[in-house]
């Protein structure tokens, strides 16, 4: 019986001393200001044009519809919730460090360079990925350094990063869709 308290008290105690730490990571994370919530897609699929949609050579498309683009497309074509990872992104100078939430790493998963982030579309989330996003979510489909990403933020966050994209020093190279 003892045995089975003491047992019981230290994996309590595992946990809350758990949740304290991802409690002061975030705090930490937050501590230099510049930071909001963003879900990550890396190597996302390129989003392909609907069935049916005018080609200015060819005119319109023929009906049959495309095959999904990749594991994260679902059968009908639109994107799956499949490959979203919930984070935290944090602006520093020309770079965004972009970390996981559930993750005791006290560094970025990635890093996105300014110069690097070509912005290609914009969008709201579609079929699964409204419930894998947070509620309020804009979807960002970027091209990083040759790599499809699709970020996922709020239309504030996203006002933000698009200032911040445009902001660049002159000379910079900056494509903002």
């Amino acid at each position: 019986m003892f045995l089975a308290l003491v047992v019981s008290a230290v994996v309590v105690a595992l946990v809350v001393v758990g949740l304290f730490a991802f409690g002061l990571r975030r705090r930490l994370i937050q501590r230099s200001g510049g930071t909001f919530d963003c879900s990550l897609r890396w190597d996302a699929p390129p989003r392909e044009e609907p069935a049916g949609a005018p080609d200015a050579d060819t005119g319109p498309a023929p009906a049959v519809p495309a095959p999904p683009a990749g594991p994260a497309a679902s059968v009908a074509g639109t994107p799956s919730g499949k490959g979203w990872v919930y984070g935290v992104a944090r602006y520093g100078g020309d770079r965004i460090a972009w970390f996981r939430v559930f993750s005791y790493a006290p560094r970025p998963r990635r890093v996105l360079e300014r110069s690097a982030i070509e912005v290609l579309a914009r969008r709201m989330p579609e079929g699964e990925e409204e419930l894998a996003l947070l509620s309020d979510s804009v979807v960002l489909g970027c091209l990083h350094r040759g790599t499809h990403v699709e970020l996922a933020m709020s239309e504030d966050a996203l006002t933000g990063f698009l200032a911040w994209l445009e902001a660049a020093p002159p000379g910079q190279r900056v494509n903002v869709a």
